[in-house]
């Protein structure tokens, strides 16, 4: 007797939105020092360079964790991993919350990102598991759009709410906010029994299952791709959870912090659109003729762009380049269901943290680079040089050019899927 099929609203409340709430709260720690930083300065006494370790430091065990968290996921499911997950991050923020010097913000912080490591990955196994094939793209997409909310939050309700508690009961309440989001987890979600004739996630030993990511990592399409999405989620993740906040005041001139909160509110806001129509972007591409790995590249390309705009024009309508910027950073995010649809099905958690592992790999050394770039000018009056920026998000402008010029230049084709298209 066949088990009845789950309905979209069971899907929905069961397993997209509890997993959307915990990368709801990814994106909030991601983003917060973007508005904190001027306190962070004034109580810790950070400089630029300090900014970006710290900020970068929520990616270190991030990454370096993503291969054990690729077995993790395909062993014993995203539900289970989560919540020990998020816990991890409940820990994290509420010693943020009590630190009194740089090293003990950087420590607090890695517990942070080691318990947000899943927030991405878990949500796409879970779609594996749960959705067809032919909605992964679009279901990402609104998973995505679930993060972009949490940047908004980090924006001017965080400001808000730095005139009602101190940032250190700020990270107080966070904490208690991840405790609470983990017990949803454990309480609502199901498990996914294995489907008939599928492959096991749970076959063989640890180091067979070890071996699948090592061949992940030695695919040719997946470095085909890897490159160009690493630096372009550094110049996003980079800006949006950091340096977004100090260019407006250093380069843009805003002084006030409500008004640098407002206007990172409206490139979220335009963000999380983005996010939400990523899928849809790419699948009305699909129907006049325009492959999914064509429809990302023309995105992609769209995005070098306007970071060559902030760069190297910082003058000309930065309220236009940075909406701009929200929401086209957001849609290269479909390279990562085009990476998983590359691979067998039972690949999923392992394709995914090998592209993360990479990915905040160079987020953290970069965000952490940026910092220093900015640094090597002197002090401005009311923040740091203008110069430094430009140098800094140039480089980025570059390292994405290298990259979609290997993108077009690279012959690597995907392992052969029954619901993949042709890459071009």
């Amino acid at each position: 007797m066949t088990a009845k099929a789950p309905t979209f609203a069971t899907l929905f409340l069961r397993v997209f939105l509890p997993f959307a709430l915990a990368y709801f709260l990814s994106y909030i720690f991601r983003g917060v020092n973007a508005v904190i930083f001027p306190y962070l300065e004034r109580d810790i006494g950070i400089t630029a360079g300090d900014l970006g370790l710290l900020t970068s430091a929520f990616f270190l065990f991030f990454a370096g964790c993503q291969p054990v968290l690729g077995v993790m996921l395909d062993r014993y499911g995203p539900r289970r991993v989560q919540v020990v997950l998020l816990a991890t991050a409940a820990v994290g923020s509420a010693l943020f919350g009590l630190s009194l010097s740089l090293g003990e913000l950087i420590v607090a912080r890695v517990l942070i990102g080691l318990g947000f490591a899943g927030g991405l990955m878990a949500a796409i196994k879970a779609i594996t598991l749960w959705y067809p094939p032919e909605r992964w793209g679009l279901i990402t997409g609104f998973h995505m759009m679930a993060g972009g909310l949490g940047s908004m939050a980090a924006t001017l309700p965080v400001e808000w709410s730095l005139s009602v508690v101190s940032w250190q009961g700020l990270f107080f309440w966070l904490a208690g906010i991840c405790l609470a989001t983990s017990a949803i987890l454990f309480i609502v979600v199901p498990e996914r029994a294995a489907q008939p004739g599928a492959p096991s996630d749970k076959g063989g030993t640890l180091i067979d299952q070890f071996r699948i990511t090592g061949a992940v990592l030695t695919d040719g399409f997946y470095w085909r791709i890897q490159p160009l999405l690493s630096i372009q989620q550094l110049a996003f993740i980079g800006c949006i959870t950091l340096w977004i906040g100090p260019w407006l005041r250093d380069v843009g001139g805003i002084a006030d912090k409500e008004a640098r909160a407002d206007i990172q509110l409206w490139t979220t806001a335009i963000m999380t659109l983005g996010f939400a129509m990523s899928g849809v972007v790419s699948n009305a591409f699909r129907r006049v003729g325009v492959t999914a790995f064509m429809s990302v590249g023309i995105t992609s390309t769209l995005f070098a762009l306007v970071c060559g705009w902030l760069a190297f024009l910082p003058s000309f309508h930065p309220a236009v380049a940075w909406p701009l910027f929200g929401f086209l950073g957001a849609l290269p995010i479909q390279y990562m269901p085009l990476m998983v649809s590359a691979f067998p099905p039972h690949y999923a958690g392992r394709v995914s943290t090998s592209s993360n592992l990479v990915v905040f790999s160079v987020i953290f050394a970069g965000q952490w680079a940026i910092g220093k770039i900015v640094d090597l000018w002197p002090r401005t009056a009311s923040g740091y040089s203008p110069d430094g920026y430009t140098w800094a998000f140039g480089a980025l402008f570059v390292l994405q050019l290298a990259g979609l010029l290997w993108l077009a230049l690279s012959r690597a084709r995907p392992m052969a899927q029954p619901h993949l298209a042709p890459a071009e």
